[in-house]
């Protein structure tokens, strides 16, 4: 499969600010919600919805009625004869939907794709699982956000624990962790400057939070929600999770609600769809891995150089490197195992500072490195990061002159 005819046209994406755990957005149905939001942003960039003949929802929490899958949003943004399907890979499902995405037009069964990257972790389905034939005929329930993060399913450990267990892999320190804390909060900080001029770039600010029926206005979000104040100080106050440990709230991210989309399409296409057609945005190379059980941290390394190998690049030609770092184990662990410097990774911001919604979490960074490349003037940009099941999912993106 060739990649040569993928681009994503320069400004055709989009992401809400992101919210903290039963914050401003935890009465709206993630499906929904992302649906209004891509009516809303097409229509701001004359994009005909019609136009698309291939859709992709990347959803990890389930919502009410969400068997349905991608069809239904595409139906609510008037995309009403528009296939699609829906994906899940946990933390990775943003690079997942990607993937899917651009192998339909590298394939030749659509030319122009929608990926639409929606999901709470507010108000996690409580889930019951029949078992008539158990003793009682009692079946087995879960909260489905909670307790898997709190509960692997092949060996019962934590999420954090993987943090710790890269760590001790690594030798990191806790003083290497909170030192990498605290320059993401600074990067992020950038985003910020002159009227959150970077995240503009990306995002509709203020942002209109509908009701959850979408007829009316319950709030206006003028930033991401969440985002706590960091100091060395006060990272270095806070108690490890687990005892004995490095990983402490303050060097690892929250959950969060959000969604974020991208149209990708055929090279000859692309012009007319971008914001600016002198741009070009070109995926290069995808790469995925899956690691030791319970080292989840450490799998973006070989997902990241299975991507360069693909894009037929090294990490020593990469301008702009973005992760989903859960953990700053993940970025410390990366840069010892590839060389790269730790504090010039995830510029502009990270899901460690403003959270994690799981399916948007990735595409927001990628949005988020392609601004980043076009303000360095091109080059090629990276984005790696981890997924429940110790797996890895990483992609190459070339921003030039056209």
């Amino acid at each position: 499969m060739s990649l040569n005819n993928v681009e994503i046209p320069y400004g055709a994406y989009w992401s809400t600010p992101f919210t903290k755990w039963q914050g401003t957005l935890q009465h709206l149905h993630a499906m929904k919600f992302a649906a209004w939001v891509a009516k809303s942003e097409l229509a701001k960039r004359d994009i005909d919805p019609t136009s698309f003949d291939s859709g992709v929802l990347g959803m990890t929490n389930a919502q009410y009625q969400s068997f349905y899958g991608a069809p239904w949003p595409l139906y609510e943004i008037g995309a009403t004869k528009t296939p699609g399907h829906m994906l899940s890979q946990v933390c990775a499902t943003g690079v997942r939907g990607l993937f899917a995405s651009a192998s339909e037009i590298a394939l030749g069964m659509a030319e122009t794709s929608l990926l639409l990257t929606a999901d709470r972790c507010s108000n996690g389905a409580h889930i019951y699982y029949p078992a008539p034939g158990g003793p009682g005929g009692y079946g087995q329930s879960e909260d489905q956000v909670t307790y898997n993060m709190q509960h692997d399913a092949i060996a019962g450990h934590s999420m954090i624990q993987t943090g710790e267990n890269v760590a001790k892999k690594f030798a990191i320190t806790r003083e290497e962790l909170d030192a990498v804390a605290l320059r993401r909060y600074e990067q992020y900080q950038a985003a910020l400057a002159d009227d959150q001029a970077f995240q503009k770039r990306y995002m509709t600010l203020p942002f209109s939070v509908p009701t959850p029926n979408f007829r009316k206005e319950a709030a206006v979000l003028t930033a991401d929600e969440g985002v706590f104040p960091m100091t060395a100080e006060g990272l270095a106050k806070l108690r490890p999770v687990n005892e004995g440990g490095v990983v402490t709230f303050g060097n690892m991210t929250h959950p969060a609600d959000g969604n974020a989309s991208v149209v990708l399409t055929t090279a000859d296409k692309a012009q007319a769809y971008a914001t600016d057609a002198s741009i070009r945005i070109k995926v290069c190379g995808f790469g995925q891995s899956r690691t030791d059980l319970a080292h989840m941290p450490e799998a973006p390394i070989e997902a990241a150089n299975n991507a360069l190998k693909m894009a037929g690049i090294d990490v020593k030609e990469v301008k702009a490197i973005k992760t989903h770092n859960p953990f700053a184990v993940n970025d410390v662990a990366f840069a010892k195992a590839t060389g790269v410097d730790v504090m010039n990774m995830n510029n502009y911001g990270c899901s460690m500072i403003w959270g994690h919604p799981q399916g948007p979490t990735g595409m927001r960074a990628i949005i988020e490195m392609i601004e980043e490349l076009v303000i360095l003037g091109g080059g090629y940009g990276l984005f790696t990061g981890c997924a429940g099941g110790d797996q890895g999912m990483a992609v190459v993106i070339h921003v030039s002159d056209r």
